[in-house]
């Protein structure tokens, strides 16, 4: 894929790669770079998918946008010439998917937000007639919308499987007052933006949001926000309860994984291009949903 960026490597800055971003360390600051890597079940693919980073960015930056009157972000620019020299030289592939932001002390714990029973979470209720502790009515269907959204956060491993944690055990670790405080903003965050979502025609299922403390103590909304990566994104037109919709998100590229006969405990296989070109479309068509007047 000669039009994709796998990854990027700007000398003079200290570099961490996760799963997709590459992150450098300015300092007081980070630049984060939203490559077109895509995982899945906790590997990174060998196929990019073109242009997929600046979807990330465009979608995390709208929503950022939404949100910055009511919560404090780390976001302080998305403009190349904000940024070191070294950056600004490569505009050709950093223009459009890199994000300056500042430095917080990241709360080690995914805010899981569930409006609706879908994917681990119809696998916990069929087992237990719950969903991470939270007790759900009986004979509840596959994509089913929950009586109310649900706050189900879960600790981030450096490698493998995010693991669901209770309340009491995340107030193990941090302030049970921020507990408290996270629950409530994550909810909130969710509550408005889903509603937004909706009326665009995209229900967003669940998502995942991700907080840190500024030096002064301040909660501080980081990483990507509401995209098709750390969300699920249903079409509104298609959904269906008692199935799994068709998706906005890579569950479309984790269902040609799991048919495929990847035994998903060695290196994945390619991705073919119906399928590489299928995920891209749907990742635009998201961002443009969102993003239309």
């Amino acid at each position: 894929m000669s039009n994709a960026v796998v990854e990027t490597n700007i000398p003079g800055f200290p570099l961490k790669r996760g799963k997709v971003r590459d992150v450098y360390d300015l300092g007081e600051a980070l630049i984060i770079v939203a490559t077109d890597r895509i995982s899945a079940f906790d590997y990174i693919l060998p196929t990019p998918i073109p242009g997929k980073g600046k979807i990330l960015t465009a979608m995390t930056n709208f929503w950022l946008d939404r949100l910055e009157e009511d919560y404090t972000h780390h976001r302080i620019s998305c403009n190349l010439a904000d940024m070191p020299p070294a950056f600004r030289e490569r505009a050709d592939i950093l223009e459009g998917r890199t994000m300056l932001v500042r430095k917080t002390k990241v709360i080690p714990f995914e805010c899981v937000v569930r409006g609706y029973l879908a994917g681990s979470g119809w696998k916990d209720y069929l087992a237990t007639g719950a969903v991470c502790g939270h007790e759900l009515p009986e004979r509840m269907q596959e994509s089913e919308q929950l009586p109310e959204p649900l706050f189900t956060p879960a600790t981030k491993p450096e490698s493998g499987h995010d693991i669901n944690v209770s309340l009491e055990q995340m107030a193990e670790t941090i302030d049970p007052e921020l507990v408290e405080v996270l629950q409530a903003v994550s909810l909130s965050i969710y509550d408005d933006c889903a509603e937004y979502a909706r009326e665009r025609g995209i229900i967003i299922a669940d998502t995942k949001l991700e907080w840190g403390l500024s030096d002064d103590g301040e909660l501080v909304l980081i990483d990507e926000v509401l995209t098709p990566d750390s969300s699920r994104f249903w079409p509104a037109d298609a959904y269906q309860v008692g199935m799994s919709p068709p998706s906005f998100d890579k569950q479309f590229v984790r269902d040609w994984l799991a048919n495929s006969g990847w035994d998903k405990n060695s290196p994945p296989p390619p991705l073919p291009d119906e399928i590489v070109q299928k995920s891209a479309a749907k990742y635009q068509e998201a961002l443009e949903r969102l993003t239309r007047g």
